[in-house]
């Protein structure tokens, strides 16, 4: 039942695919000299129709030519603009989707934003993520009414920043985590690459992760409105 279950989803993917391509004669290819129009996407289906708020329509006293507008713009808790009837709006900040700098592609995640450097059906990009962990023994004195922790015991935090490395599904706007379990799930789009892919020993799928990615994005373009 698993399996036909699969099967059944295999064929609904590929189904959706043939539909978008048929229609590909008002798409334009991406290609990496492909340039996103300038501004900011609030939500992941402007992006997928490069159809941003462009600076001149964004409520700010930043001066639109500044080269560091977007970073300015972004570091306030609200962004005020108007939409394309004229009708002023807000939206936190912390719930828009990234921005568009000299036609190149920034997401919002883990409180920054950070630069799309692989665009395709499949996206890769790095971004700082920050952990906070109590660390007991490095505490500090604290009394109220109600309790009290003797110096040592109440604890204090301490913050630890890596690297990570994310996905994008451009079909969806999912981001996930750099791994093979992921891979695997992405490339069931492409029924043949995927079992190329699940046939490999799991330390060549390690290995083979963004070859497979680049495969991919090869054998399944993506495409932008004209």
């Amino acid at each position: 039942m698993m399996r036909i279950t699969i099967v059944l989803f295999y064929y609904m993917i590929v189904g959706i695919q043939l539909s978008a391509q048929g229609d590909s004669s008002n798409m334009l290819k991406y290609t990496p000299e492909f340039k996103f129009k300038e501004g900011i996407f609030v939500n992941f289906e402007q992006v997928k129709n490069n159809n941003p708020i462009p600076k001149s329509r964004i409520l700010t006293d930043v001066g639109y030519d500044d080269p560091y507008f977007f970073d300015r713009i972004t570091e306030g808790k609200k962004l005020f603009y108007y939409d394309q009837n004229g009708v002023k709006q807000e939206i936190p900040v912390k719930n828009i989707w990234g921005y568009s700098r000299n036609g190149v592609l920034y997401i919002a995640i883990n409180d920054g934003f950070y630069r799309i450097t692989i665009i395709g059906s499949i996206c890769h990009f790095v971004a700082n993520l920050t952990t906070y962990t109590p660390a007991y023994g490095y505490g500090y004195p604290y009394y109220n009414y109600y309790d009290y922790y003797p110096y040592g015991m109440r604890p204090a935090t301490r913050n630890t920043t890596e690297m990570r490395q994310y996905l994008i599904d451009f079909g969806t706007g999912r981001v996930m985590e750099y791994e093979t379990t992921t891979v695997e799930l992405l490339l069931m789009k492409d029924p043949e690459l995927h079992d190329e892919y699940t046939a490999l020993k799991n330390k060549k799928k390690k290995q083979l992760k963004f070859l497979y990615i680049r495969k991919f994005n090869e054998r399944n373009p993506l495409y932008f409105p004209k």
